[in-house]
């Protein structure tokens, strides 16, 4: 599992589509070729078939669209001072540079200020591949999130295997191989709202290609709060948190998430959320 719980805490998701720019640069098609019809291609060059027309193309021709993340801030005693639900772009999107650079730079800025322990799910196999063959791809400078101590114990590392600093829920519970739970398998079964009914990750391409931004945002905010939410059980499971501790914890939750839903940022989305999580409270749930 994980041994600690740090005072401050990013639990994250990252959504991403076949990056048309990097086709192009990758198998030498026009420039002015279409976005849709170049990422055709690449699911072509990457064995599409009937049963599968969109298969998993690697992550260095694929672009971020959306990074979400839950940021949890406390003191020295414990007590939470802060809470809250952010992503980049933020809801409505088109108030916003959305390109990739500038979603990638605004998340390393993040990290630099507030230098918190990740939490995610198959982060070390996903999310920060995929940061750092994108930060590579534009040329970034990675900071806190590229920096490797000399030793495991002089600093963060989020490169290194079973670091507390990048906490991959995934790898806590499970290796690799079909024993392997989704994020969706392992929350639904815990009381915890998965994959909201209508949308799932291999919608997130068409979404994008048909400028559905807002709800490919809208989503990955879900898959955060679903990450937070598994993330503290497993913390309490573990002993980081008594049975009131969890309880506070998870209130905590439920109050950032009604007052988000009720802010002008158009965040109605976050009431199906919670709708869902009181749906499912009787399902492996202590409350």
């Amino acid at each position: 599992m994980f041994r600690e719980v740090k005072s401050r805490v990013l639990a994250f998701d990252i959504e991403w589509v076949p990056d048309p720019e990097s086709g192009k640069a990758a198998y030498g098609l026009p420039g002015d070729m279409p976005d849709r019809d170049v990422i055709e291609f690449m699911w072509e060059q990457g064995g599409a078939t009937k049963e599968e027309p969109m298969p998993f193309l690697k992550m260095v021709l694929s672009k971020i669209v959306s990074i979400s993340m839950v940021f949890r801030e406390s003191e020295s005693d414990g007590t939470v001072s802060r809470l809250k639900l952010h992503s980049i772009p933020s809801i409505p999107t088109s108030e916003e540079d959305c390109s990739e650079r500038r979603i990638i730079e605004d998340f390393f800025r993040i990290l630099d200020k507030h230098h918190p322990q990740l939490v995610g799910y198959n982060s070390s196999g996903s999310d920060i591949p995929i940061l750092a063959q994108r930060m590579i791809k534009h040329g970034l400078r990675g900071g806190f999130f590229a920096q490797r101590p000399n030793r495991p114990w002089e600093g963060a590392d989020f490169f290194a295997r079973g670091s507390d600093w990048n906490v991959d829920l995934m790898r806590c519970v499970s290796t690799w191989g079909k024993g392997t739970p989704s994020l969706h398998e392992i929350s639904v079964v815990s009381g915890i709202p998965g994959k909201m009914e209508g949308v799932d990750g291999k919608q997130v391409a068409p979404m994008w290609l048909e400028g559905r931004l807002d709800e490919i945002v809208a989503y990955n905010e879900c898959d955060a709060l679903t990450t937070y939410l598994l993330w503290l059980r497993m913390a309490h499971s573990i002993g980081h948190f008594d049975s009131e501790q969890y309880a506070e914890e998870q209130q905590l939750l439920r109050d950032m998430i009604k007052q988000e839903s009720e802010s002008p940022r158009r965040r109605r989305h976050l009431l199906g959320y919670l709708s869902k999580w009181e749906s499912l409270s009787g399902v492996g749930a202590d409350e």
